[in-house]
């Protein structure tokens, strides 16, 4: 997976909370971030960090001037949850060694006996938010604890309740 490593830290929880909070509320208008603050009780000069990443991440663009704030670059069913996090996050390994080398975090340089558990586990979280597009969280189509959900035929396909 290499560069593709996707960290749940507050940045990602956050950008994903804003991000679903905008494309909400949007309607086609541009949403003022203190708007989103406020709603998601998240501060201001934080989101201000966060939207300066999607910007540049090409998520969402900004509208100045009066009326203004932040609208979403692109439909919410093409936008991935992967894509905000990885936005707002630089790509970490769920290892300690370094990221694409054959070489492991040993003294010897050899792999620890779990290094496939956890690069795995890394590997299945960036599949599943890939495959969540921002319009089933808003839409709510994210099913329970299992995991399932109705997506809208995104990259993995969709899962259907049994």
């Amino acid at each position: 997976m290499g560069d593709q490593a996707v960290k749940l830290s507050t940045k990602g929880r956050y950008a994903v909370m804003a991000m679903v909070d905008l494309a909400s509320h949007s309607n086609g208008s541009p949403v003022a971030l203190a708007d989103i603050a406020e709603r998601q009780e998240i501060s201001l000069s934080y989101l201000e960090q966060l939207f300066g990443k999607l910007r540049k991440g090409g998520l969402v663009k900004s509208v100045r001037g009066p009326g203004g704030g932040y609208l979403l670059s692109r439909i919410p069913q093409q936008t991935r949850i992967s894509d905000i996090i990885l936005a707002v996050d630089e790509p970490i390994q769920t290892t300690r060694c370094s990221p694409g080398s054959p070489a492991g975090c040993h003294n010897n340089r050899g792999r620890c006996l779990t290094h496939d558990l956890w690069e795995e586990l890394g590997n299945q979280i960036y599949l599943y938010l890939s495959s969540v597009a921002l319009s089933d969280v808003c839409e709510r189509r994210i099913l329970g604890s299992s995991g399932m959900f109705h997506g809208t035929g995104g990259q993995a396909g969709s899962v259907a309740a049994q």
